[in-house]
């Protein structure tokens, strides 16, 4: 669940950090299996037709099945399991039965989940039936790529300006889409995850000079990192339900999120099924073993 910029992070010069154990770690690891079956349910049931309600309801029999608790559901009187968030809407989409997907829609699925009091959050994008724009499958594979870059910058006695760093330079070298460049959404950005949901430090996907180079990255910090790019402007306003964030000019947008641990042996992706070996891989870093496997 993106975390709104928060004045404070503005203020102050030292983050308060959560460190993990590596037993926490394997607990947010049990946690993030459970977020990753969330999103290949949903995925799976995001067709034409489908309410978000009823993409809800299977993230909720999921949470149960595996004896994991919602962090999403009651986080400041949000009223769902996950969020979902269709086409121009780039994060926390209220789901209910009267959004109903259609082919051609695209849908971000932002799903947590709460084990043994130890947090998971991801999200993914899913394309719904048929009909999407080359543009709108660029966007997607650039948002997600630009996730990826930034979780691979995810190492001992780097900086966290340093994931900043990856994900915008990532985005930039793109090709420009038709309407002149790549909307990085500035208002809402990752954060760092454990005990709760939201920590500090807040993981800009963008450079903010006046932020500085930010802390050390060190073994058993844990950070959601979730790029949130649009095809036109980086600027959202908030809807009525003090909840649906949108871009100001209808222009679509694409979300994707992990949740990652370092470790002494490098980047655990506690939310990807494969711990983040393949996709890690391409860009020459090695995961972390998988403490569950």
């Amino acid at each position: 669940m993106g975390r709104p910029d928060p004045p404070e992070a503005k203020m102050r010069e030292t983050p308060m950090v959560e460190i993990k154990t590596p037993e926490q770690i394997a607990k947010m690891r049990a946690a993030g299996l459970v977020v990753a079956e969330i999103h290949r349910r949903c995925a799976a049931a995001a067709v034409p037709g489908a309410s978000t309600a009823e993409l809800d309801e299977i993230a909720a029999a999921t949470l149960r099945e595996h004896g994991a608790k919602p962090n999403f559901l009651g986080y400041g009187g949000f009223t769902g399991n996950i969020c979902t968030s269709v086409n121009d809407v780039v994060v926390h989409g209220i789901p209910g039965p009267g959004t109903v997907l259609a082919s051609g829609d695209i849908i971000s699925i932002d799903a947590g989940a709460v084990v043994d009091g130890w947090h998971g959050d991801a999200a993914l994008t899913v394309f719904v039936g048929e009909g999407h724009s080359a543009e709108v499958r660029e966007l997607d594979r650039v948002t997600e790529a630009s996730l990826w870059a930034g979780i691979a910058a995810v190492r001992k006695g780097g900086r966290l300006v340093d994931i900043s760093k990856a994900i915008e330079g990532y985005i930039r070298r793109q090709p420009r889409p038709s309407s002149g460049k790549y909307g990085i959404v500035e208002e809402y950005g990752g954060h760092g995850i454990g005990s709760e949901m939201h920590m500090d430090p807040h993981v800009l996907n963008y450079v903010e000079r006046r932020r500085g180079r930010g802390p050390k990255l060190v073994p058993g910090m844990c950070l959601a990192i979730e790029p949130m790019i649009s095809l036109g402007t980086a600027k959202t306003h908030v809807l009525d339900d003090e909840w649906t964030v949108k871009t100001n000019d209808g222009s679509w947008a694409a979300h994707w999120e992990h949740s990652v641990a370092l470790t002494e042996e490098g980047p655990l992706v506690l939310t990807a099924p494969d711990g983040g070996r393949a996709r890690l891989a391409e860009l020459g870093v090695q995961a972390a073993p998988d403490p569950l496997a």
